[in-house]
């Protein structure tokens, strides 16, 4: 909405304001008001309520709404545009058809040549979702370490020969040299010194939501020594601009250069060793830091390698850091951008690789994750000798931790008009994002109140905008769903004391991380995307690692289930993705229907319109199945454009009241 527009909406809404207060103190005697000051108060809150429920309608029918017309990602479930990624959560209820082409999806990402066999067919099965990390990716059974030990008397000094140019600058204290001859020296060392003896250990972790086996980033571009985060971030933002259907040169002929935003990071920054985990364990290893951790290392990193190396854009850029909640608020700003006029378009991430020995180490010892020895205990009924690394997320069910997981998600947010101009799939549409803290906390990783009211907001919101029936009967929630026991217990009082607040009965409670794990800055998106899965195919995926909720989960309004939950697509039409981040980043997102939002668009520009949107939108849907089909096929092209079309000082001037950019459209310095 521009600036006048916004200006008219404000006059109107104080003419129509003031015209009703009038009315109502009129009807009532001026006297009379004159007379009762109480009588005077509550004309006055009835005015304000008036005027409240008027700015609701003229924000909520004016404002630009932001339709999701792309996305992708890659997780344990696989890559998710053409809804792959989720299909594979429901594999075993997919149609014949629709199955085999997830697998044979994931056959490519993995390196499965040939035929799809049975074997075949059951080693993509195994290799995907939460399991036991791979071996050859993080060996958890022989995980390098230092031994800190003290040297005692034996029957002489420690005494060894290394050459001279190894040895350190400045002599530990206890040390003498003897000079060996030939660049040698033998180092005799006193007792009492104290040494590191490099040893291996296994990790008390071994379950982790890793992105399917044989699947490796760098492979698709040039990765040239990126951190793990930033390669999956760059292969997630081309699935999500391929899965588009317009090229993103053919977008720019309708978007003014600083009318497009990059949302964008990590919740932890790049904890590998290429960015801050080689960076701060350099000195440990007996290493220097090189020239790059320092920058990888930056949480928003994901988006600066999207602006520099895939869009070349010159638009508004961030990254709102949340902890778990990293996704929804970066979807937040894309959201605002896209309502307030400032974008039309919006690219909205996040991206995490946190499968590393020390942030394994550094989590299990907090007391976050679910460790072997806690998952064996859970079922020892069971008198299994080894833990059910499948089922080691277990949401709202006896649980003992989460389950740590990498990936990364991205959403192309259009406004309405400019989807409607070019005929953009319409895979929903985002209408609220409430953001909340905690208050006063004991613990600062335990939860609190905040998520209390983003998702009682969202959900008295939602039911404001598309009705009670809408809300009541045709939506579900994407929980949060870590699989620790304190999350069991506060969401599910949180969801079932708001459903019951709000009339709502039986209502669907999915829980991905059983499927995918904890993708941290992500998380939110692989709730994103395996709702826009939902829309399209209609089936809700069950928690499928429980048997059955556990004692002190409140459900008398909800329902948990194992098993997955099909209806008619049409028949969703609401989700809420929720998020209880550590230190109180709580955030509850609304995700409407197509359906619902193209009630919207054909509300707003008119049957003719929508109609001339079909009919632009058949070209669209060939180009994103063209994108689906090559990615499956190898010859799709991932985007990473180095030293290319570089813009500089030399390039840039001022005049007219605009900015001009070599090769770019002018760009208005008041717009």
């Amino acid at each position: 909405m521009n600036g006048s527009a916004g200006a008219s909406g404000t006059r109107l809404m104080s003419t129509v304001t003031l015209r009703a207060l009038q009315k109502m103190t009129t009807s009532g005697g001026l006297d009379t008001i004159q007379q009762s000051d109480r009588r005077r108060a509550i004309l006055a809150a009835r005015a304000a309520r008036f005027a409240r429920a008027i700015s609701a309608i003229w924000f909520h029918t004016m404002k630009p709404l932001a339709v999701i017309a792309g996305f992708g990602g890659i997780n344990a479930a696989g890559r998710s545009s053409a809804h792959h990624g989720y299909r594979r959560t429901i594999i075993e209820v997919l149609a014949p058809g629709l199955a085999d082409a997830t697998i044979r999806a994931l056959a490519r990402l993995m390196g499965v040549e040939g035929d799809i066999d049975e074997a075949k067919r059951a080693h993509i099965l195994e290799h995907t979702l939460v399991r036991g990390l791979e071996p050859d990716f993080l060996d958890v059974s022989s995980v390098a370490w230092n031994c800190r030990a003290r040297l005692a008397d034996g029957r002489g000094p420690v005494s060894f020969e290394i050459s001279q140019r190894d040895l350190p600058q400045r002599l530990p204290d206890g040390w003498s040299l003897e000079d060996r001859g030939a660049g040698r020296v033998r180092v005799n060392v006193a007792a009492g010194a104290e040494v590191f003896l490099p040893v291996t250990r296994r990790l008390d972790v071994s379950a982790a939501g890793q992105v399917p086996g044989g699947f490796d980033p760098k492979s698709w571009y040039p990765g040239r020594g990126h951190p793990r985060a930033i390669q999956l971030a760059l292969f997630a933002a081309n699935d999500a601009l391929g899965s588009l259907g317009i090229g993103w040169n053919t977008l720019m002929t309708h978007v003014a250069p600083d009318r497009v935003s990059v949302y964008a990071g990590s919740a932890m920054g790049q904890l590998d060793q290429e960015g801050t985990g080689g960076l701060l364990g350099s000195r440990s290893r007996g290493l220097r830091p090189t020239s790059k951790q320092v920058p990888m290392g930056l949480a928003q990193m994901p988006a600066d390698f999207v602006n520099a190396y895939v869009l070349g854009s010159v638009g508004q850029t961030g990254h709102n850091m949340g902890a778990c909640a990293t996704f929804l608020y970066n979807l937040r700003h894309g959201m605002f951008d896209i309502e307030s006029g400032r974008s039309r378009v919006a690219l909205v991430g996040g991206a995490e690789a946190p499968l590393c020995a020390d942030v394994i180490e550094g989590l299990s010892t907090m007391g976050a994750l679910g460790t072997d020895q806690a998952l064996l205990e859970l079922d020892r009924h069971l008198h299994r000798t080894e833990p059910d690394l499948r089922r080691a997320c277990r949401p709202f069910a006896e649980n003992c931790g989460f389950t740590i997981a990498e990936g990364a998600q991205f959403v192309v947010l259009l406004d309405d008009a400019l989807a409607v101009e070019l005929g953009a799939t319409i895979h929903g549409a985002v209408t609220d994002v409430l953001v909340h803290a905690d208050g006063y906390k004991k613990s600062i990783s335990s939860p609190g109140v905040g998520n209390y009211i983003t998702f009682a907001k969202a959900v008295a919101r939602a039911m404001r905008d598309f009705g009670e029936e809408s809300i009541r009967r045709r939506s579900f929630v994407q929980a949060h769903g870590t699989g620790t026991p304190h999350n069991r217990t506060t969401e599910s009082r949180i969801l079932d004391g708001v459903a019951g607040a709000f009339g709502i009965e039986d209502w669907p409670v999915a829980a991905i991380k059983c499927f995918v794990g904890h993708t941290m800055a992500a998380a939110g998106g692989d709730q994103l995307a395996s709702t826009l899965g939902v829309f399209a195919h209609g089936v809700l995926p069950g928690i499928a690692t429980i048997e059955e909720t556990a004692a002190d989960v409140l459900r008398e309004h909800l329902r948990f289930s194992p098993q997955p939950l099909r209806r008619d697509p049409v028949d969703w039409d609401v989700s809420f993705l929720n998020a209880k981040g550590f230190g109180g980043n709580n955030a509850t997102a609304t995700i409407v229907s197509p359906r619902l939002a193209l009630d919207r668009l054909g509300q707003r520009h008119g049957a003719a319109a929508l109609e001339a949107w079909r009919r632009r939108n058949e070209a669209v849907v060939q180009q994103s199945e063209q994108w689906d089909r090559a990615l499956t096929e190898g010859t799709a092209e991932i985007v990473y454009r180095f030293d290319h079309q570089v813009r500089s000082e030399d390039h840039v001037r001022i005049e007219d009241g605009a900015m001009h950019i070599e090769g770019l459209p002018p760009i208005s310095l008041l717009d």
